[in-house]
Formats: structure tokens, sequence, C-alpha cells
């Protein structure tokens, strides 16, 4: 290498050091901001989940309110759904009064 090439050299090399320090510097950026970003997603998604987790929390409360405020009682109507002679022995069946012979 000659005189001549090391001293173009020299200048082009002190001018790419700041380039790429400030290249780094706008990546590392980017990279915070996608972090950021991934995390902002990640906590609505939680906040979503925390809300259909209370609402599922609160149905679950209703039903276990229904089957142990109800629960002889739905006991017995499934029973008599499975066999209707029983429904029509203990007179619990209400009469819809659609025989054909009463039509007018």
């Amino acid at each position: 290498m000659d005189v001549a090439q090391l001293g173009v050299m020299i200048p082009i090399i002190a001018l790419m050091i700041p380039i790429v320090a400030i290249w780094t510097k706008h990546q590392q950026k980017m990279a915070e901001m996608q972090v950021g970003a991934a995390a902002e997603q990640t906590a609505e998604k939680a906040a979503q989940y925390v809300g259909q987790i209370q609402r599922l929390e609160d149905r679950v409360q209703v039903l276990e309110r229904i089957v142990t405020d109800r629960g002889y009682d739905i006991a017995t109507q499934i029973e008599a759904l499975r066999d209707t002679r029983r429904v029509n022995e203990r007179d619990a069946g209400v009469p819809l009064g659609l025989d054909k012979k009463e039509r007018v």
C-alpha cells in the first residue's frame, strides 16, 4: 500500500466510525420500541383475559347458586322428564289443549 492510498483510507475510516455508531444506536432504539410494543400488546391481552375470566367466574357462581338452591327440585324434574308416566301420576303436567277433537 502506498502513501496515497493510505491517505485516502484514513479519512474514509474516520467517517465510517460515527456512521456505524449512529446506525447501531438507531438499531438499539428500534429494538427497544419493538419490545415496548410487544409488552403493551401482552398487557392488553392480559386485561382482556382477566375480564373474560371474571365473567366466567360470575357465570359459574350463578350456576352454583341455581344448583344448590334448587338442586333437589331439579333432580326430580329431570327424573320426571325421563319418565313421562311419573309426571302424569303426580299431576304435574299442564294440559295444552292440543287435542284434534276440541278444535272449533
